[in-house]
């Protein structure tokens, strides 16, 4: 479903945002992607989408080469995927339906297609009746579910969820959650980004760990697990060579992918 073979991005004028990252995520798995800020989250998931392309290595998306796809075939790219913002990323003049459906007017769907499959995902995340809404008149939570009804509206393979509950309060943040939990269980492919622990402690599941660009850990956590998991020792001596060392690469530390 998702692969990246030796995978590495540099921003002109500044540091390293991913250095020879591997991995493979399989159809239908729900995967948690976390580091602290400036780990290198965020610059994979737009690896994914392609909103960037990468300085080195190969990346698969739906047996589709991402890095060497056409301009042209982008948005075919991108309506099998999609994104969920922490800022929402919600256009203020337009209605619900207009920001929900902003994929589909692109692809040329009709009104009446448009229609459908913003009700569609809209009821998904429980907010049909807010379809003439503007996002000035929805709340924090609303807004959020509007941007996952948005990500959801051409049925895509796979969801990226960027920090989706960082602007939420612990009760919205576990709407959204078991929501995403929801639209796991009818076999979509999710990735969620997050640096926040708590979720992945009560949620458990697969957890790829990124600092400072490298990959240094690949794992699974039980839900409920409030110790480290097994491979947290390799993981902090990982942190702690590159902590001694500043300008040394950091070597992959773990790469245990094991079934649970």
């Amino acid at each position: 479903m998702i692969q990246f073979w030796n995978v590495s991005k540099k921003y002109t004028a500044g540091p390293t945002a991913l250095a020879d990252v591997s991995f493979s995520i399989a159809r239908g798995e729900f995967a948690f992607l976390t580091g602290p800020s400036g780990a290198g989250k965020t610059t994979l998931l737009k690896l994914i989408y392609r909103e960037e392309l990468p300085d080195a290595g190969q990346i698969v998306v739906n047996g589709r080469n991402v890095t060497a796809l056409p301009r042209r075939k982008i948005p075919y790219l991108r309506r099998s995927i999609g994104v969920v913002f922490q800022s929402f990323r919600l256009i203020p003049r337009k209605t619900v339906f207009e920001n929900v459906t902003y994929l589909p007017r692109i692809l040329g769907m009709s009104r009446a297609e448009q229609q459908r499959m913003c009700e569609r995902a809209l009821r998904r995340v429980g907010l049909a009746h807010r379809l003439n809404a503007y996002p000035r008149q929805l709340s924090g939570g609303e807004q959020q579910r509007v941007t996952l009804a948005r990500a959801l509206v051409c049925d895509p393979r796979i969801i990226l969820a960027d920090e989706p509950t960082g602007n939420l309060d612990p009760e919205l943040s576990a709407e959204i959650l078991a929501l995403l939990r929801e639209i796991h269980a009818q076999g979509t492919t999710v990735i969620v980004a997050t640096h926040d622990r708590a979720i992945i402690e009560s949620l458990g599941g697969r957890v790829l760990l990124l600092h400072r660009g490298r990959l240094v850990a690949d794992g699974y956590r039980e839900p409920g697990t409030v110790e480290p998991p097994p491979y947290a020792a390799a993981v902090a001596a990982a942190v702690a060579e590159a902590a001694t060392h500043e300008h040394a690469p950091m070597t992959l530390a773990a790469d245990s992918r094991r079934a649970r």
